[in-house]
């Protein structure tokens, strides 16, 4: 009777872990068809806007230098890491572009990357700002503080620019023009979280230039 009596309660605790392995095995299942689902999803919009891109710049007259990837494969690469987003569904890369005339490539080149640059720090100083006016209104910052740290972070676009250091085109292609000059086209992928970190150390040193105490509350304020 006991023995009965044991063997029953240990069917009966074996049952809920047969169970949650199970289900948690179902689970895994799920994640794995849903992420290659994700990817095949992924694939076919990165493959239709690569093959419609390609073909409008090859129109236009744009080709890639010899020994470059294909124009298709960069701009594959390009739109792959345009619609990457993290846990949290934010993009992975913030993305540029720039186009720069020259009377060499290099020089042309050189110029676009500068520019696309700009762009991107462009695109960071906008975020920062919204961020910092989001504490005003969530009152963790002073409005007097909070003008201070906006007004320097737009007089901080050449820092972020520059604190960005040295950028890798993800495309790169260029064409000539009647006059012989080269135009160059590059688009840059940064990682988001990279230039987030870029940013916060080019205002903390503007703000520690200026004397400002303000400089030890950027972590709090920016959130990152």
């Amino acid at each position: 009777m006991k023995k009965s009596i044991v063997f029953a309660l240990v069917f009966a605790m074996a049952v809920p872990c047969t169970t949650l392995a199970q289900t948690q095995k179902e689970l895994n299942k799920e994640r794995k068809e849903a992420v290659k689902q994700s990817k095949k999803e992924l694939n076919a919009k990165v493959s239709r806007s690569t093959k419609k891109e390609a073909k409008r710049l090859q129109k236009e007259g744009w080709q890639v230098t010899p020994g470059a990837l294909p124009l298709e494969k960069q701009l594959e690469k390009a739109y792959t890491m345009q619609y990457e987003f993290d846990e949290s569904g934010y993009p992975l890369y913030i993305m540029a572009e720039a186009m720069s005339i020259g009377e060499n490539y290099d020089g042309a080149k050189a110029q676009a990357l500068e520019l696309a640059k700009e762009n991107l720090a462009g695109q960071i100083q906008t975020e920062v700002t919204a961020l910092v006016e989001s504490t005003v209104a969530n009152k963790q910052l002073a409005a007097e503080e909070s003008a201070t740290i906006v007004e320097t972070v737009k007089a901080s676009k050449n820092l972020i620019s520059q604190s960005l250091g040295r950028v890798f085109p993800v495309v790169e292609v260029y064409r000539t023009k009647a006059n012989k000059n080269k135009e160059v086209l590059v688009r840059l992928a940064y990682n988001e979280k990279m230039a987030r970190e870029a940013a916060k150390r080019a205002i903390k040193q503007e703000l520690e230039a200026k004397g400002q105490d303000l400089h030890k509350q950027l972590d709090t304020v920016l959130g990152f």
